[in-house]
C-alpha cells in the first residue's frame, strides 16, 4: 500500500515517535523510507558574514546528530533510511518535497519544536495534513 514513505524529523520527542511509527510501517510494507529535516532558522539580519557561517555550521552539526540517531534506529529495524536536509519554511518545503518525489505517505509528529499551542492541534501538523497530496500519519 505504501511504497515510498517520508518522515519529518527535527530532533524533538514528537519526531522520535513519528520515526518509530514510520519504521514500523516501512518494515510492514517493505517500503522505501526517507527522512526530511528543515533548516529554517538562519539569522535574517546578521551583522557579519561570520554570524551566518556560524549559524549554518551549528545547524549542520545539529542535523548531522539528528540524522545519525535516525539512521541508527533504522539499522536496528533492518531498514535503509535516506536522509534529506532542506532549507526553507517547514510546511512549504515538505509539501513541495512530497510532490516532487512522489511519496505515498508522510509521517509527522503531533508536536515538534514549536510548542506555542501546547493544548491545540499545532499549525505545522495541521497545515501539513491539509496541504500534503498524500496520506499523512500524525503520531502523538
Amino acid at each position: 500500500m505504501f511504497r515510498k514513505i517520508l518522515v519529518a524529523i527535527d530532533g524533538s520527542e514528537g519526531a522520535t515517535k513519528a520515526l518509530r511509527a514510520a519504521l514500523d510501517v516501512a518494515k510492514h510494507y517493505e517500503s522505501d523510507l526517507h527522512s526530511i529535516s528543515i533548516e529554517e532558522h538562519l539569522p535574517h539580519y546578521a551583522a557579519t558574514v561570520g554570524e551566518v557561517v556560524e549559524a549554518k555550521q551549528e545547524a549542520a552539526d545539529y542535523f548531522r546528530r539528528v540524522i545519525r540517531e535516525a539512521e541508527s534506529a533504522a539499522i536496528a529495524y533492518g531498514i535503509r533510511l535516506t536522509a534529506h536536509v532542506m532549507p526553507g519554511h517547514e510546511v512549504e518545503a515538505i509539501v513541495q518535497f512530497v510532490k516532487d518525489r512522489g511519496f505515498d505517505l508522510l509521517v509527522i509528529g503531533f508536536m515538534g519544536h514549536s510548542r506555542i499551542y501546547e493544548r491545540i492541534w499545532g499549525g505545522t501538523s495541521q497545515n501539513l495534513t491539509r496541504l500534503t497530496p498524500c496520506s499523512v500519519l500524525v503520531v502523538k
